[in-house]
């Protein structure tokens, strides 16, 4: 996997946007305004939320992931050397986690999941 690749999937998202509110080479994607996948000009993998800091805590113990720089502790960073399937399952739950917490009227807005 590849930064490339991610920005691809995430694209297809639904209603997801890109920008690069922290500058040049850092890849922000948002749902409904807040972001649920994020690289770093310099990363080796995405930061995407996972549903609590317990779930973060065991995807770091069993080297799924690793401390997300500049996050929550809920957050967890993917390497992009992760299986492709364990990458997409991540980024999705993260998008899926992220648009549900948008208020009723945001999430109305937004195209819908197929």
């Amino acid at each position: 996997m590849s930064r490339a690749v991610v920005n691809d999937f995430c694209r297809a998202l639904p209603g997801a946007e890109w920008s690069e509110p922290f500058g040049p080479g850092h890849d922000i994607w948002k749902v409904g305004g807040k972001i649920f996948a994020a690289m770093g000009s310099v990363s080796d993998g995405v930061s995407v939320k996972t549903p609590d800091v317990e779930t973060a805590q065991m995807l770091i113990e069993v080297g799924a992931g690793k401390k997300a720089p500049y996050f929550h502790r809920s957050w967890v960073m993917i390497p992009f050397d992760a299986e492709a399937d364990e990458l997409h399952h991540q980024l999705s739950r993260s998008y899926d986690l992220v648009r549900a917490s948008l208020t009723k009227k945001a999430q109305a807005a937004l195209p819908p999941r197929a």
